[in-house]
């Protein structure tokens, strides 16, 4: 296939990729630029293109796999990992020191009714609030899931019924 047919084909499927792209993207914008990435890399591959395959399937194939690697890209760039090793920071700013004072002293509350609960209670309510899901602390544990939600419930009541004097 020469490079004017090459480009032919290319501009034909154009509307095609457009509504392609939007099922995958959901936004008319990053559609275009979806759509403009992909032929921009079909005219730097074209040399590898085999003139008696299926031009859409190739150009579609190359579509899917930049959205796939975009929204990899974009997931990799929002994930954040606190290196920190368990340092609490306890003043939001602006706060007044007596505010600061009340919530740093119901924290240490909160801390010791939690460290007085039995460790198969302590520990999947502190994997929970660390951000953990259910489904992540039950095989970290080795546990069923429900009985991890049985836990964590019966620690946010113990919690809610020993500190209820305190607000």
């Amino acid at each position: 296939m020469n490079s004017v047919t090459f480009t032919k084909e290319l501009v034909g499927v154009q509307d095609e990729l457009l509504r392609f792209a939007y099922k995958l993207t959901a936004d008319y914008e990053e559609a275009n630029d979806l759509r403009q990435e992909t032929s921009l890399k079909a005219l730097d591959n074209e040399e590898k293109y085999e003139p008696q395959t299926n031009f859409k399937g190739w150009i579609y194939t190359i579509m899917r796999n930049t959205f796939i690697n975009n929204y990899r890209r974009i997931v990799r760039e929002q994930t954040f990992v606190d290196t920190t090793e368990n340092h609490y920071y306890l003043n939001a700013p602006g706060e007044t020191p007596s505010e600061s004072t009340e919530s740093a002293y119901d924290l240490k509350e909160m801390h010791r009714v939690v460290n007085a609960l039995p460790k198969e209670y302590r520990v999947p309510f502190t994997m929970h609030i660390a951000g953990f899901k259910y489904r992540e602390i039950a095989e970290k544990l080795g546990l069923p899931i429900g009985t991890v939600k049985s836990r964590i419930f019966f620690t946010r009541q113990r919690l809610q019924r020993e500190l209820k004097d305190f607000r």
